[in-house]
Formats: structure tokens, C-alpha cells, sequence
């Protein structure tokens, strides 16, 4: 269950607060927490961030709508990690201190090189010094790349990189994003003479853009588009999921821009494959180059309205 407070109550607004009151709220707020002006005070940085998370809901329309109908879950406020359990990037952890994710019985270190024991930290070493300590010499690490599909980066892989002329088999776990590294330890360099130790193998991810699907965290992303007739009416419709294509209802009398939520047909998020939603938000396409049978039919439409309102 997410503990996470309520953005509205975060920000001191209103459910039905103006953008503009937003934006002054988020102003307000972040002057007075801001970590220039309160240094050293972890409570108030803890409040800066939730702050600044609150805003980047709420002042987005289709987040916000998204959020307003399905809270935390619907803009991946909750379990939107998809390593959130053993992971490094665990919400409150240190980013780039590395770190172990085990799947399918082989372990994987994430790093982004700003960790103990990395390259960053030689550099610091060389400038301000150990305290006499010098680490031991190891083998070079070495970079490479893969490339993946949308749904290998939702679902994992196992994929082959050539390093050296030595080939390696790399899995890739489910719910890894776009810009990540997997660091293999010991897969670099060969240590060199009167070392040990070899150094590591960073590889980093890159997802390909899906032709209709994005994603935020463990969520996945959607529009689809239905006439007007279909929205007052109500309809069923194909929706393409990275579990295949699905049968969805959409009321009648849907608006567009209305969120609807598929849920468990997002990124799995926790070892136990949970998955986060898969949110569709349904666009409304007004009519063009109407025939004159057609014009007339509304023109009808619009006068049964009006004596209809009117009583």
C-alpha cells in the first residue's frame, strides 16, 4: 500500500484548484523548502521533493486527470519502480551507489559509475587522496550497448555481446528502462599482472520507441480514437497491449480525454511479477466534410436538444 500523501494536500489545494493556483502554491512551497535555504536539513529536502513530485502531477492536464481518477497508481506513484524490491534505485536509496538485482538465478549490479569502488571514485582519489590508502590495482572495465524492443524491456530477454572477440550471454531482467546499465562484475579487462581482480562490464540499455505505446515507470500508455457517434453511444473497442490485442467497453457518454484503466497490463514492478495499469485515454474526433444527410441528422440532433432543455 502506498504511503504517499495526497498531492492536493501536499501543495495546501483544492481538488478543483486552478492551474494558477496551483503554480502559486508550488512557488510558495518550494521557496520556503527549498535546499538553498535550508541546508543540511533532511526534512525539508524530503519536503522539497515531495513537493516538486506533487507539481509535476498536478500541473500536467492529462496527469492530473489520470491521478484525479485513479490516484498514485495512475501516474506510477505507486510501484512505479519496476526494481523497487532489492534494487538500487528503490525510492529513498543512492542512486549511484550500485547495487545487486538477481533474476533467474544470475546476479546483476547496477551502476551509473558514481559509486564506491568506480572509476569516479579513483579520480576523486587521485585529487584529494585516501588517507594513504591505495586501492588495488584491477582490469579495465569495458562498455557496450544493446538494444532492445519495447516489450523485451517490459518482459526480459537474453541477449549476445561480443566483448574482445569473447561472446557473453546477457540477460536482461523484466521492467529494465531505457538509458539503464547492467553491470557485470569480473566481465571486463583481465586483471593485470600481479592483480587479481578483472574489471567489470557495463551494459547499457537502450529501448526502442514503441509506434503507439509509451511508458512512466511501471505504467504504460495509450490513446485510442473513437467518433462522436461511438462516445454518445457507446462502443467496444480493440485495444493493443503488449499482451496482445484486448476487447475494452467505453460508456456512453464518454468525453474525450477520459482515462481507462487496464489493469495488470502494465511493467512488472516486484519479483512476484506484479504489474502496474496500462491506461488508455480515449480521444473524441469531431466529424469533417460532413454530407448534407449528415448535417441535417445534427441540425436535427441540435434542435431536439435545444426543446429538450427548454422543456
Amino acid at each position: 500500500m502506498s504511503t504517499k500523501r495526497d498531492y492536493y494536500e501536499v501543495l495546501g489545494v483544492s481538488k478543483n484548484a486552478s492551474d494558477d493556483e496551483i503554480k502559486k502554491a508550488y512557488r510558495k512551497l518550494a521557496i520556503k523548502y527549498h535546499p538553498d535555504k535550508n541546508p543540511g536539513d533532511k526534512e525539508a529536502e524530503a519536503k522539497f521533493k515531495e513537493i516538486n513530485e506533487a507539481h509535476d502531477v498536478l500541473s500536467d492536464k492529462q496527469k492530473r486527470a489520470r491521478y484525479d481518477q485513479f490516484g498514485h497508481a495512475g501516474v506510477g506513484g505507486a510501484g512505479s519502480n519496476p526494481f523497487a524490491n532489492g534494487n538500487p534505485f528503490a525510492s529513498g536509496g543512492n542512486p549511484f551507489s550500485g547495487g545487486t538485482f538477481n533474476y533467474n538465478g544470475q546476479a546483476f549490479s547496477f551502476d551509473f559509475g558514481g559509486g564506491s569502488g568506480s572509476v569516479f571514485d579513483d579520480i576523486l582519489g587521485s585529487i584529494f587522496g585516501n588517507g594513504g590508502a591505495r586501492r588495488p590495482q584491477r582490469g579495465a572495465d569495458y562498455q557496450t550497448t544493446v538494444t532492445l524492443t519495447f516489450e523485451d524491456a517490459i518482459f526480459g530477454t537474453t541477449k549476445s555481446v561480443t566483448v574482445e572477440g569473447k561472446d557473453l550471454k546477457v540477460k536482461i531482467p523484466a521492467g529494465i528502462d531505457d538509458g539503464m546499465s547492467i553491470r557485470l562484475r569480473g566481465k571486463g579487462g583481465p586483471a593485470p599482472e600481479g592483480a587479481t581482480e578483472p574489471g567489470d562490464l557495463y551494459v547499457k540499455v537502450r529501448v526502442k520507441p514503441h509506434k503507439h505505446l509509451t511508458r512512466e515507470g511501471a505504467i504504460i500508455l495509450s490513446e485510442e480514437h473513437i467518433s462522436m457517434v461511438d462516445a454518445a453511444l457507446g462502443c467496444e473497442i480493440e485495444v493493443e497491449t503488449v499482451d496482445g490485442k484486448i476487447t475494452m467497453k467505453v460508456p456512453a457518454g464518454t468525453q474525450s480525454g477520459t482515462p481507462f484503466k487496464l489493469s495488470g497490463h502494465g511493467v512488472p514492478f516486484r519479483a512476484d511479477g506484479d504489474r502496474g495499469p496500462h491506461i488508455v485515454t480515449i480521444i473524441v474526433e469531431t466529424p469533417k466534410n460532413l454530407s448534407r444527410k449528415q448535417k441535417e441528422l445534427l441540425e436535427e440532433f441540435k434542435k431536439t436538444k435545444k426543446r429538450s432543455f427548454w422543456g
